[in-house]
Protein backbone atom coordinates (compact mmCIF):
# COMPACT_ATOMS: atom_id res chain seq x y z
CA UNK A 1 0.00 0.00 0.00
CA UNK A 2 2.46 2.64 1.12
CA UNK A 3 5.24 2.12 -1.44
CA UNK A 4 8.15 3.36 0.64
CA UNK A 5 6.85 1.72 3.81
CA UNK A 6 6.66 -1.59 1.93
CA UNK A 7 10.26 -1.26 0.72
CA UNK A 8 11.33 -0.32 4.26
CA UNK A 9 9.68 -3.47 5.60
CA UNK A 10 11.39 -5.64 2.97
CA UNK A 11 14.77 -4.04 3.70
CA UNK A 12 14.34 -4.78 7.40
CA UNK A 13 13.47 -8.42 6.72
CA UNK A 14 16.70 -8.71 4.72
CA UNK A 15 18.75 -6.91 7.38
CA UNK A 16 17.37 -9.15 10.15
CA UNK A 17 18.04 -12.40 8.29
CA UNK A 18 21.40 -14.00 9.11
CA UNK A 19 23.16 -15.15 5.97
CA UNK A 20 26.32 -14.99 3.89
CA UNK A 21 24.75 -15.56 0.48
CA UNK A 22 21.52 -15.02 -1.41
CA UNK A 23 20.30 -18.53 -0.66
CA UNK A 24 20.39 -17.90 3.09
CA UNK A 25 17.59 -15.34 2.84
CA UNK A 26 13.86 -15.94 3.00
CA UNK A 27 11.66 -15.82 -0.05
CA UNK A 28 9.24 -12.91 -0.18
CA UNK A 29 6.31 -12.66 -2.57
CA UNK A 30 5.11 -9.07 -2.39
CA UNK A 31 1.92 -7.54 -3.74
CA UNK A 32 2.86 -3.88 -3.50
CA UNK A 33 -0.43 -2.27 -4.48
CA UNK A 34 -0.72 1.52 -4.03
CA UNK A 35 -4.19 1.37 -5.59
CA UNK A 36 -5.78 -0.08 -2.44
CA UNK A 37 -8.54 2.40 -1.53
CA UNK A 38 -7.46 4.96 1.06
CA UNK A 39 -7.87 3.54 4.57
CA UNK A 40 -8.21 6.98 6.16
CA UNK A 41 -11.03 7.92 3.80
CA UNK A 42 -12.77 4.58 4.28
CA UNK A 43 -12.74 4.69 8.09
CA UNK A 44 -13.35 8.40 8.61
CA UNK A 45 -15.57 9.44 5.72
CA UNK A 46 -17.35 6.25 4.65
CA UNK A 47 -15.23 6.16 1.50
CA UNK A 48 -14.61 3.13 -0.67
CA UNK A 49 -13.76 0.15 1.50
CA UNK A 50 -10.41 -1.57 0.84
CA UNK A 51 -11.79 -4.88 2.17
CA UNK A 52 -12.41 -6.57 -1.18
CA UNK A 53 -9.10 -5.47 -2.67
CA UNK A 54 -7.21 -6.70 0.39
CA UNK A 55 -9.05 -10.04 0.28
CA UNK A 56 -8.23 -10.42 -3.41
CA UNK A 57 -4.57 -9.63 -2.77
CA UNK A 58 -4.48 -12.21 0.03
CA UNK A 59 -5.98 -14.89 -2.23
CA UNK A 60 -3.49 -14.04 -4.95
CA UNK A 61 -0.55 -14.48 -2.60
CA UNK A 62 -1.98 -17.74 -1.28
CA UNK A 63 -2.39 -18.98 -4.86
CA UNK A 64 1.30 -18.20 -5.49
CA UNK A 65 2.30 -20.57 -2.71
CA UNK A 66 2.80 -18.34 0.31
CA UNK A 67 2.88 -20.09 3.68
CA UNK A 68 1.59 -17.09 5.62
CA UNK A 69 0.61 -13.46 5.12
CA UNK A 70 1.83 -10.23 6.66
CA UNK A 71 0.65 -6.68 5.98
CA UNK A 72 2.88 -3.70 6.84
CA UNK A 73 0.00 -1.27 7.30
CA UNK A 74 -1.50 -0.75 10.75
CA UNK A 75 -4.78 0.91 9.81
CA UNK A 76 -5.57 -1.78 7.25
CA UNK A 77 -5.74 -4.26 10.13
CA UNK A 78 -9.25 -2.90 10.63
CA UNK A 79 -10.08 -5.27 7.73
CA UNK A 80 -8.29 -8.28 9.18
CA UNK A 81 -11.47 -10.38 9.28
CA UNK A 82 -12.04 -9.83 5.56
CA UNK A 83 -8.51 -11.02 4.85
CA UNK A 84 -8.61 -14.09 7.07
CA UNK A 85 -12.01 -15.10 5.67
CA UNK A 86 -10.55 -15.10 2.16
CA UNK A 87 -7.64 -17.50 2.73
CA UNK A 88 -6.67 -20.71 4.48
CA UNK A 89 -3.09 -19.74 5.35
CA UNK A 90 -2.32 -17.79 8.55
CA UNK A 91 -2.45 -14.01 8.62
CA UNK A 92 0.13 -12.64 11.07
CA UNK A 93 -1.06 -9.56 12.89
CA UNK A 94 1.28 -6.60 12.95
CA UNK A 95 -0.58 -5.38 16.03
CA UNK A 96 0.05 -8.60 17.96
CA UNK A 97 3.69 -8.74 16.85
CA UNK A 98 4.25 -5.19 18.08
CA UNK A 99 2.50 -5.58 21.41
CA UNK A 100 4.26 -8.89 22.05
CA UNK A 101 7.38 -6.74 22.35
CA UNK A 102 5.69 -4.41 24.86
CA UNK A 103 5.05 -6.99 27.58
CA UNK A 104 7.31 -5.25 30.08
CA UNK A 105 5.77 -1.83 29.53
CA UNK A 106 4.04 -0.05 32.39
CA UNK A 107 2.22 2.24 29.96
CA UNK A 108 2.25 2.17 26.16
CA UNK A 109 1.89 5.36 24.15
CA UNK A 110 0.35 4.74 20.73
CA UNK A 111 1.42 7.02 17.89
CA UNK A 112 -1.35 6.39 15.37
CA UNK A 113 -3.33 8.23 12.73
CA UNK A 114 -6.90 9.36 13.25
CA UNK A 115 -8.30 6.43 11.24
CA UNK A 116 -6.17 3.86 13.06
CA UNK A 117 -7.43 5.22 16.37
CA UNK A 118 -11.03 5.41 15.17
CA UNK A 119 -10.85 1.79 14.02
CA UNK A 120 -9.76 0.78 17.53
CA UNK A 121 -7.00 -1.34 16.05
CA UNK A 122 -4.54 -1.02 18.93
CA UNK A 123 -6.87 -0.13 21.78
CA UNK A 124 -8.87 -3.35 21.55
CA UNK A 125 -5.73 -5.49 21.75
CA UNK A 126 -4.18 -3.40 24.52
CA UNK A 127 -7.37 -3.67 26.55
CA UNK A 128 -7.64 -7.41 25.94
CA UNK A 129 -4.10 -7.81 27.24
CA UNK A 130 -4.68 -5.53 30.21
CA UNK A 131 -1.95 -3.09 29.15
CA UNK A 132 -2.25 0.49 30.35
CA UNK A 133 -1.96 2.95 27.46
CA UNK A 134 -2.23 6.57 26.44
CA UNK A 135 -3.40 7.91 23.08
CA UNK A 136 -2.82 11.15 21.22
CA UNK A 137 -5.36 13.90 21.81
CA UNK A 138 -7.59 14.58 18.81
CA UNK A 139 -5.49 17.53 17.66
CA UNK A 140 -2.31 15.49 18.04
CA UNK A 141 -3.73 12.60 16.02
CA UNK A 142 -4.79 15.03 13.31
CA UNK A 143 -1.28 16.53 13.29
CA UNK A 144 0.27 13.06 13.05
CA UNK A 145 -2.04 12.11 10.19
CA UNK A 146 -1.01 15.26 8.34
CA UNK A 147 2.65 14.45 8.95
CA UNK A 148 2.17 10.90 7.64
CA UNK A 149 0.84 12.29 4.39
CA UNK A 150 3.79 14.69 4.23
CA UNK A 151 6.13 11.71 4.58
CA UNK A 152 4.23 9.93 1.79
CA UNK A 153 4.84 13.02 -0.35
CA UNK A 154 8.56 12.71 0.30
CA UNK A 155 8.88 15.42 2.96
CA UNK A 156 11.20 13.59 5.34
CA UNK A 157 13.39 16.43 6.52
CA UNK A 158 14.28 17.74 9.95
CA UNK A 159 11.06 19.72 10.41
CA UNK A 160 8.97 16.58 9.87
CA UNK A 161 11.14 14.51 12.17
CA UNK A 162 11.03 17.15 14.89
CA UNK A 163 7.24 17.44 14.66
CA UNK A 164 6.83 13.66 15.02
CA UNK A 165 9.25 13.69 17.96
CA UNK A 166 7.19 16.37 19.75
CA UNK A 167 4.07 14.24 19.47
CA UNK A 168 5.92 11.22 20.87
CA UNK A 169 7.26 13.25 23.79
CA UNK A 170 3.74 14.44 24.57
CA UNK A 171 2.76 10.81 25.18
CA UNK A 172 5.84 10.32 27.35
CA UNK A 173 4.85 13.36 29.41
CA UNK A 174 1.53 11.62 30.12
CA UNK A 175 3.17 8.51 31.50
CA UNK A 176 4.19 6.34 28.53
CA UNK A 177 7.41 4.43 29.12
CA UNK A 178 7.14 2.68 25.74
CA UNK A 179 6.11 4.38 22.52
CA UNK A 180 4.69 2.40 19.59
CA UNK A 181 5.12 3.75 16.08
CA UNK A 182 1.72 2.53 14.92
CA UNK A 183 2.09 3.72 11.34
CA UNK A 184 4.64 2.33 8.91
CA UNK A 185 5.52 5.79 7.58
CA UNK A 186 6.73 7.00 11.00
CA UNK A 187 9.96 4.92 11.01
CA UNK A 188 10.96 6.58 7.73
CA UNK A 189 11.76 9.75 9.72
CA UNK A 190 11.69 8.86 13.43
CA UNK A 191 13.79 6.31 15.29
CA UNK A 192 14.98 5.20 18.71
CA UNK A 193 17.69 7.86 18.81
CA UNK A 194 14.99 10.54 18.82
CA UNK A 195 13.48 9.45 22.13
CA UNK A 196 14.63 8.78 25.70
CA UNK A 197 12.21 5.89 26.31
CA UNK A 198 11.80 2.60 24.45
CA UNK A 199 10.45 3.00 20.93
CA UNK A 200 8.82 0.03 19.23
CA UNK A 201 8.49 0.26 15.48
CA UNK A 202 5.58 -1.80 14.18
CA UNK A 203 7.57 -2.28 10.97
CA UNK A 204 10.57 -3.68 12.86
CA UNK A 205 8.49 -5.99 15.03
CA UNK A 206 6.59 -7.41 12.05
CA UNK A 207 9.87 -7.91 10.21
CA UNK A 208 11.31 -9.81 13.19
CA UNK A 209 8.24 -12.02 13.33
CA UNK A 210 8.36 -12.61 9.58
CA UNK A 211 11.98 -13.76 9.70
CA UNK A 212 11.35 -16.03 12.69
CA UNK A 213 8.35 -17.70 11.03
CA UNK A 214 9.94 -18.00 7.59
CA UNK A 215 13.11 -19.57 9.01
CA UNK A 216 11.17 -21.95 11.21
CA UNK A 217 12.53 -20.42 14.42
CA UNK A 218 8.93 -19.87 15.47
CA UNK A 219 6.00 -22.14 14.62
CA UNK A 220 3.21 -20.85 12.43
CA UNK A 221 -0.14 -20.50 14.19
CA UNK A 222 -2.50 -23.37 13.45
CA UNK A 223 -5.38 -21.03 12.72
Amino acid sequence: MGPEATVDFMAKVIALTPGDRDQDHVRLIVDQNPQVPDRQDAVLHDGESPAQVLADMARGLEDQGCDFLVMPCNTAHAYRKDITAAVKIPFISMIDATLDAAKAAKCVGVMATVACLRANVYQSTLEARGITHVLPAREEAEDLTRLVFEIKRGNKGELTRAAVARLARSLVSRGADVIVSACTEIPLVFGARDLDVTLLSSTDELAKMTVALARGDKALPSE
